[in-house]
């Protein structure tokens, strides 16, 4: 069974191709204004493709 996705991810977690990076609206902090940040549900990071050509 996969891991949910959240809002800002590009693909399930564990996907070939993929990695973790830190989120680019709460910058890995998993906040903004005091609140959950909506892109990454408060992680601080998010799944996207890696390398490419």
């Amino acid at each position: 069974m996969t891991e949910p996705m959240t809002p800002g991810d590009q693909a399930p977690p564990g996907t070939p191709g993929t990695g973790e990076n830190t989120c680019p609206d709460c910058g890995g902090s998993g906040a903004i204004d005091g609140r959950p940040c909506a892109n990454c549900d408060g992680t601080g990071t998010i799944v996207e493709g890696i390398g490419g050509a």
